[in-house]
């Protein structure tokens, strides 16, 4: 009987409920014909009623595709921020490669002009290492003997004159910078041609002395090498003088240099394959020592 009674007041609940939108409907009708009326009261609070719980049915599901559709959207922006940033870092990676790509070509132009100048072969090499200590100068690079690098060669860079290689092994080399205090380099005033030696002090710039007797240097003067002492080609661009000591009762007067070359951010020389006449002599002795000492002796009879 229980089971009987509940399916009865669904259905009385269900049929009131279908009499009361019909009700309501029917009033709309009339109306509209009798050209717009108030509702009863009775029908009017039936609809608010219906209305409630309409909203309150479809709440849930509102709320739900709502939170959806954010899902969906939040899903297809996180999928284009990963494009995106793809995209940057490919776009990123292109810029870096085209602006290596323009310093590469002011490099090979300037090469192009000094090679023009010279008509020496150069080896291009990448430097792999370098010592900054007070006393050495020095920087390491990946090509050697193997590749037709020897000891007295001269080192340059676009810019300039870079140093001497002073040992090669057989696929790497070492150079000794300007800078160092051993480097010492026959110089010629571009402006005036008055000669002096280009010393390194193991900092960042240079001296310059000269005979103080006809002896014309001024700020801002260019020194490129002299091509005397047989070590380096003539010509090739040292520095620009920032300043110039009074030389007192002195006959020899130092001017300070600013290398043209920066050291501090070389990245790749060039090897001129040639040795100077003083160089050849002397690296030419010494190599033909160590070839018999490294040669197997004959046994005497």
């Amino acid at each position: 009987m229980g089971d009987f009674g509940r399916r009865l007041r669904t259905a009385i609940l269900v049929a009131a409920l279908v009499a009361v939108a019909l009700v309501s409907m029917v009033s709309d009708r009339r109306a509209l014909l009798d050209g717009g009326r108030e509702l009863p009261w009775g029908v009017g609070a039936l609809v608010d009623v219906a209305r409630s719980l309409q909203k309150i049915i479809t709440l849930p599901m509102d709320f739900l595709g709502d939170r959806w559709d954010h899902y969906l959207a939040l899903v297809g922006v996180g999928e284009e921020n990963v494009h995106l940033r793809e995209r940057i870092s490919f776009l990123a990676e292109e810029n870096l490669q085209l602006r290596e790509a323009l310093v590469a070509s002011g490099r090979l132009a300037q090469i192009a002009e000094m090679r023009e100048g010279f008509e020496i072969p150069m080896l291009p090499s990448e430097l792999v290492g370098g010592d900054a200590s007070p006393w050495f100068r020095s920087v390491s690079f990946d090509r050697g003997r193997a590749h037709g690098v020897r000891s007295g060669m001269p080192v340059i860079s676009e810019d300039g004159l870079v140093g001497l290689v002073t040992a090669a092994s057989r696929y790497s080399a070492r150079a000794m910078l300007l800078l160092d205090r051993q480097s010492a380099v026959d110089g010629t005033v571009q402006r005036s041609r008055a000669r002096g030696i280009v010393r390194g002090r193991g900092v960042d710039d240079l001296e310059f002395e000269f005979v103080v007797r006809g002896g014309d240097a001024r700020v801002g003067d260019v020194i490129i090498t002299s091509g005397l002492g047989g070590v380096y080609p003539k010509g090739l661009r040292i520095g620009r003088i920032t300043g110039v000591s009074d030389p007192g009762d002195r006959l020899i007067q130092i001017a300070t240099i600013a290398p043209a070359v920066d050291f501090g951010r070389l990245e790749q020389v060039f090897v001129m394959l040639r040795r100077g006449p003083t160089m050849e002599l002397l690296y030419e002795s010494e190599e033909r020592d160590e070839l018999a000492e490294a040669a197997p002796s004959r046994p005497t009879s």
